[in-house]
């Protein structure tokens, strides 16, 4: 039976839109097989029905390289949270302000 694909899921706020895909977290070659699976995350963060695939329609960000969760459901939450950093400017890196201050809405 084919695995089902992940599906990607949205969350609405403060006028934005999160949307976060989880991903199990491939182990290098070299490494022991696992016995649990692990989990990461992409994501992006867009104005509502913006295009995410067009350049400077959306903020993307991922796991970090040593982030790995323990279900899908941990990834997507982590993410979640991730994603409401960068809206409310307090991520470290990234910023919407790219993308609100293409598109004034008045």
């Amino acid at each position: 039976m084919p695995d089902e694909p992940a599906q990607w899921h949205v969350f609405e706020y403060e006028g934005f839109e999160i949307h976060v895909l989880p991903q199990l977290k491939t182990a290098p070659e070299h490494a022991p097989p696992r016995t649990i699976e692990r989990y990461v995350y992409i994501g992006h963060v867009c104005r509502h029905g913006a295009n995410a695939t067009m350049p400077g329609e959306a903020v993307h960000f991922h796991a970090d390289g040593n982030d790995e969760f323990k279900s899908a459901d941990d990834a997507v939450d982590d993410a979640r949270h991730v994603g409401k950093t960068i809206i409310d400017g307090t991520h470290p890196d990234l910023s919407v302000l790219p993308l609100v201050s293409q598109h004034p809405h008045h």
